[in-house]
């Protein structure tokens, strides 16, 4: 009894010592749940791409048996409804009213610009899954933002450059949604395009929301080589239905997001040859890959795109950034360094880890549309391996130049 009592108070010692070690409330705060503000779109043209990021990130969450670094994981979702004043005053209710302690979110580009100062002001720790608006992580880097995607140009640097050398493309006629994803992309491919001997002659700017693409594809001029097609959302399945009724013979290029898996399965025979590029396809074969999709596919009864393995792969970022701060949330200033720290070495991306500014360093594919097994598939043809946002450029000449924009880079024509 006597070896047994002096064990007892050498624990409650141990046990008193390490509560002077530890901020007031730690203990009882890692009982509680870790809440997850997340912010996706319920309608309008981005609402499919909504519904495809709350199943990657469900997918993810139920995987970890709704527990990450031995902590609940409670997700509270709000519907920004792709409108950027709707996005701030719902990112302002996660962290106000609900007491979140990371956003996951939003979809769009022009929402995350929309919160990029609030998020500064709330010091919140926050995973893009989606939105690629360049500067929050290249001139304006945001301290508090980590993106577990792509820049909106960072695969079309490498696509650029394949069109004029792999194709020998020489004219290209652009047309892309006009907001500053479609800008972003239109004009990280025509830099590049132009460096290796093409030229983009022409830039035609449809709204997102636009019914009918009959008046922009009659003004494509006749003699170029391909049309470089970059819509979100829905809007691919309705371009290429058109451009296909309209008798239109010109090969089609696409951004990532005009043949995304998540559209993919609405489209036919039009959307055939097909050539993007992307960080993602559900075709990939890396073993890491296979897991997911087969996942998303018994779950959901289709394969993975953009939306979904953005989202899904937010979740993994945060799982990856929690197991090393042990689960302690509560001092965001760690888990902000771990985010930026975060590198996974399997999974739908295969090798990824995160810049100085907060962008994934990642594997880019040049992928084709072929039917194959009975579905339209992105089937990869070129990889080009863990491509920086800067591409080959150094990065300070990089961030001396102005952002893409819808007038940067200029066509020449």
């Amino acid at each position: 009894m006597l070896h047994r009592g002096k064990a007892l108070s050498a624990a409650l010692l141990s046990t008193v010592f390490l509560s002077t070690l530890l901020p007031p409330g730690f203990a009882s705060a890692q009982s509680d749940p870790i809440k997850v503000g997340f912010m996706t779109v319920r309608s309008g043209a981005l609402s499919a791409g909504g519904r495809q990021m709350e199943e990657g990130l469900k997918l993810c969450v139920d995987q970890y048996g709704g527990k990450m670094a031995g902590r609940a994981i409670e997700v509270i979702t709000a519907d920004t409804a792709g409108q950027p004043a709707v996005t701030k005053t719902k990112a302002q209710e996660l962290v106000e009213r609900n007491g979140v302690d990371v956003l996951i979110g939003p979809l769009a580009a022009f929402e995350a610009l929309a919160i990029d100062d609030y998020i500064r002001q709330a010091k919140i720790p926050t995973i893009s899954p989606s939105a690629a608006a360049e500067d929050m992580t290249q001139r304006k880097p945001n301290p508090w933002f980590v993106r577990a995607v792509g820049t909106s140009a960072q695969p079309y640097h490498p696509f650029g450059e394949y069109a004029a050398k792999e194709l020998g493309y020489k004219k290209i006629a652009v047309i892309a949604d006009d907001f500053a994803f479609g800008h972003e992309i239109a004009s990280g491919f025509q830099r590049t395009f132009e460096e290796n001997g093409g030229k983009v002659v022409q830039k035609l700017w449809s709204p997102l929301n636009t019914p009918d693409y009959g008046s922009y594809i009659s003004q494509i001029e006749p003699d170029v080589d391909a049309v470089f097609a970059a819509f979100a959302g829905g809007n691919g399945i309705k371009f290429l239905q058109q451009y296909n009724n309209y008798g239109m013979t010109t090969p089609v290029l696409g951004a990532m997001t005009t043949v995304d898996e998540g559209v993919l399965k609405s489209m036919g025979d039009e959307a055939v040859g097909v050539i993007s590029a992307g960080w993602y396809s559900a075709a990939n074969s890396n073993p890491g890959n296979k897991e997911f999709t087969e996942a998303v596919r018994k779950q959901y009864g289709a394969d993975p795109g953009y939306y979904t393995v953005g989202a899904y792969m937010a979740c993994q970022f945060l799982n990856n950034a929690l197991e090393k701060v042990g689960g302690n949330v509560e001092d965001r200033d760690a888990l902000m360094k771990a985010l930026r720290s975060v590198s996974i070495d399997s999974g739908p991306y295969g090798k990824v880890s995160i810049d100085d500014l907060g962008q994934p360093v990642m594997d880019v594919t040049i992928r084709k549309v072929e039917k194959k097994d009975g579905r339209l598939q992105n089937v990869v043809v070129k990889t080009y391996p863990a491509t920086s946002q800067f591409w080959t450029y150094d990065q300070k000449e990089f961030l001396a130049q102005p952002v893409y924009s819808r007038d940067y880079q200029p066509a020449k024509k």
